[in-house]
C-alpha cells in the first residue's frame, strides 16, 4: 500500500529575498573597508572621541598626547590615518597641528550599513 505525502515547499520564505535597497558596490565596499579600517583600533577610537567631545570639534596635538598614553610620534601617525581616511581635518597653527572632525564624516559610515 502506497501512502502519498503532501509536499510542502519550505524554501519559497528563506531563500533568495529580493533586495529591498541597493547593495554595496564593489568600489563602495573598498573605501568603506579602508574607512573601516582607520577606526578598528583603539587609540584611534580615543582619539576621535577626544577631538569629537572637544570645543568646536578640534584639538591641539599637544592635548592629544596625554590622555592616551602614547608617544607624540604615534599619536601623529594616528592622526594622519584618521585625516586620510575623511575623519579629521588639519591645520598649522605655529608649531602645533590642529585637528577638527570633518561635520558628518561618522554619519556616511552608518548611512552605508543601516537599511532604509
Amino acid at each position: 500500500m502506497t501512502t502519498m505525502l503532501e509536499v510542502t515547499d519550505v524554501t519559497a520564505a528563506a531563500c533568495c529575498a529580493p533586495l529591498v535597497r541597493e547593495p554595496l558596490t564593489a568600489a563602495e565596499a573598498e573605501q568603506l573597508a579602508t574607512t573601516m579600517k582607520a577606526l578598528a583600533d583603539p587609540a584611534r577610537l580615543r582619539l576621535l572621541s577626544i577631538v569629537a567631545a572637544s570645543e568646536d570639534s578640534e584639538a591641539c596635538v599637544c592635548d592629544l598626547i596625554e590622555p592616551v598614553g602614547l608617544s607624540q610620534p604615534t599619536v601623529s601617525h594616528h592622526l594622519k590615518i584618521l585625516t586620510t581616511a575623511g575623519f579629521l581635518t588639519r591645520s598649522k597653527r605655529g608649531t602645533w597641528a590642529y585637528f577638527k572632525l570633518v561635520p558628518g564624516a561618522l554619519d556616511r559610515i552608518s548611512q552605508l550599513l543601516v537599511a532604509s
